[in-house]
């Protein structure tokens, strides 16, 4: 058996049985990628949310939530490495399940930080070749997209109170990939608070209502349409938006169709 250490995003170090034959993925976008890196026979416990793809997820143990996990559970499935992520699962798990198990963390708050979690992922299991593979086509995929303004958005995340995509966050710089402003950027918080009537000050071109982590629908859309007439209210696909790896294959269609259908 092969031990090996590696600096995870955090600049931690991280000492593991190289490959990793038993892997646990407590990140949803980070499962679906070591799947796409076929290593499916490898994955042994997932969280809840890790739904894609639906049709292999299901031999992988469940073993809680992105915030809170079952320690019992991850021990029986003894793994050799545990796969996490700093924005989704929080700190003080992280350190406690470090405390047992080799724990590598990612850090994903940007379109190149993607491409570098892939290539790290393909370099930690061992699966190099696909991982580059990955990458080379998510950037072909994007190529299409021009620094074209598409106008000026609000993208919000969350319901009582609102909350949006500010800066620093994945769903920002996708925004800004796809040619669209943030029109709260500029605020200090990754993902701020937002009344009402800051969204009528921001007065943004159009205003994306994300599927998840809330699951806004059409009900949702007249408080908008109310009291920010000026914008025009669009339910988006939240995974096109926040899920990164793989799911990064299906964003550059989806953002094509979704430009076209606000032209029209």
């Amino acid at each position: 058996m092969t031990i090996k250490t590696w600096e995870d995003h955090l600049q931690r170090k991280v000492s593991f049985r190289f490959p990793p034959n038993r892997i646990i993925s407590l990140c949803p976008s980070i499962t679906e990628t070591l799947y796409a890196l076929q290593l499916s026979d490898r994955i042994v416990g997932r969280t809840r949310y890790c739904i894609h793809p639906a049709n292999q997820i299901q031999q992988a143990t469940i073993v809680g939530g992105t915030k809170q996990v079952k320690v019992d559970v991850i021990a029986q499935l003894k793994p050799d490495l545990i796969i996490a992520e700093k924005e989704e699962n929080p700190k003080e798990m992280v350190e406690n399940l470090a405390k047992q198990f080799p724990v590598y963390v990612t850090n994903v708050e940007q379109y190149d930080d993607a491409l570098h979690m892939i290539r790290d992922l393909g370099v930690i299991c061992n699966r190099e070749e696909p991982a580059e593979s990955m990458v080379k086509e998510i950037s072909k995929e994007f190529q299409s997209f021009q620094p074209i303004n598409q106008g000026r958005v609000a993208y919000v995340i969350w319901k009582n109170p609102y909350m949006v995509a500010g800066h620093r966050t994945y769903i920002d710089s996708m925004l800004e990939k796809f040619g669209f402003t943030n029109v709260f950027k500029d605020r200090p918080e990754r993902y701020p608070s937002v009344t009402i009537e800051e969204f009528q000050r921001a007065q943004p071109d159009f205003i994306f209502l994300s599927s998840e982590p809330y699951p806004f629908k059409d009900i949702h859309k007249n408080v908008f349409v109310e009291n920010v007439p000026g914008a025009r209210t669009i339910l988006v696909d939240g995974e096109i938006f926040s899920w990164y790896g793989t799911h990064m294959l299906k964003a550059a269609d989806y953002a094509n169709l979704l430009i076209k259908g606000l032209k029209q």
